[in-house]
């Protein structure tokens, strides 16, 4: 079962220790049980050393503030949204990781740390597992596109492939015709000079050395320049999500059909997805901030069954991604977010050591 949304009551200033403790033990039985909370089962259960009436008062008063609702007269209290946003702020505390499962995560993605497409897939499958939840992940996304290399391939007649690597791994191919037949021996030399020029270089600084460059070589930097400003100019790459089967499993969304339509468009509508975490991450966002957004925070009637917890992974100057997990407000956020810090930690790493300029010398290439 859901929280409900409640309109927002008049609160009466801050929670006592008592209350505060309270809300959280409802919080975690409710995580740990998907029902609703009793009074008589919080006191056996955690030997709180106070009467079921003073619980079932404290609980009331709590259902007052707005912290909890009673979805039946003889039933027990379920957190409610304000609720949960209380337990997130002042009364989470993260469950770090095992050094096991560390170990076991850091080993899987230093087995995949120079294969960038196999990131997201990667932290995808993992945070869904380690979390119980859905998980939605971006590609790194360079923040300035830099050349590596490119390669001159003879095809046919004046016909040329022209394979153009950029730092990160992206891979582009363009066909183009020469004014003249060229061997592959004259096409390779031309390719190696080029790299030699250009390796490190964002698109407006090989532009601004074309006025020095031979026909051949101007003609073939031009098409680069071209090929990479598109590139920059690209929406977000795609959206890997994985774990959703598993998440419609859960009560909120096994017993409400409407609730799982909507999880599914959730995942499924890539721009939505977009529209959602841009809002959420907006580029004054620091690197490893979570952000959790619990019922939609009455901007997203998609997610009002669900919460989302995003953080962004990377290096601000050289390339930067999103992971989060999507699941039932019902969530085990101090799990979740241990999982999403430490796993974007990883990829921030192995951002840092894929995406950094190249270095001649003493000196990066890039410099001007």
């Amino acid at each position: 079962m859901s929280p409900r949304k409640l309109q927002k009551k008049e609160q009466t200033g801050e929670l006592t220790p008592r209350q505060a403790m309270l809300l959280g033990l409802i919080v975690r039985e409710h995580v740990r049980t998907a029902a609703p909370v009793a009074s008589g089962g919080l006191v056996k259960r955690y030997g709180l050393g106070i009467s079921s009436a003073t619980v079932r008062n404290e609980m009331a008063r709590l259902e007052e503030m707005g912290y909890l609702f009673q979805p039946h007269t003889s039933a027990g209290r379920i957190p409610t949204e304000q609720g949960f946003r209380y337990f997130v702020e002042r009364l989470m505390e993260e469950q770090t990781l095992s050094p096991e499962e560390q170990r076991t995560i850091a080993h899987q993605f230093y087995q995949a740390r120079h294969r960038v497409e196999l990131w997201p897939p990667l932290a995808a499958s993992i945070l869904a597992t380690k979390t119980r939840s859905a998980a939605v992940v971006t590609a790194p996304r360079a923040v300035n596109i830099r050349y590596k290399h490119l390669e001159l391939i003879s095809t046919h007649g004046r016909a040329v492939l022209l394979v153009l690597v950029l730092q990160g791994g992206t891979v582009e191919q363009q066909m183009l015709v020469l004014d003249e037949p060229l061997s592959q021996p004259t096409l390779r030399e031309a390719a190696d000079r080029l790299n030699r020029l250009y390796n490190g270089l964002d698109a407006e600084q090989i532009a601004a050395k074309l006025p020095l460059l031979p026909p051949l070589e101007r003609e073939l930097s031009s098409l680069v320049v071209s090929m990479m400003r598109r590139l920059k100019e690209q929406p977000a790459d795609e959206i890997y999500h994985h774990g959703l089967p598993q998440l419609l499993q859960a009560p909120e969304f096994a017993e409400a059909e409407e609730s799982s339509a909507e999880l599914v468009r959730v995942l499924e509508e890539r721009s939505l997805l977009q529209a959602v975490i841009a809002d959420a991450l907006s580029p004054n966002v620091a690197i490893g901030s979570v952000r959790v957004l619990i019922g939609g925070e009455g901007k997203w009637n998609e997610l009002q069954a669900c919460s989302m917890i995003l953080t962004r992974y990377g290096a601000p100057a050289q390339a930067v991604g999103t992971i989060g997990v999507l699941g039932p407000i019902r969530m085990a956020y101090g799990r979740a977010i241990s999982v999403l810090r430490f796993v974007s930690g990883l990829l921030s790493e192995l951002v840092e050591e894929t995406y950094a300029p190249v270095v001649a010398g003493d000196r990066t290439v890039d410099e001007r």
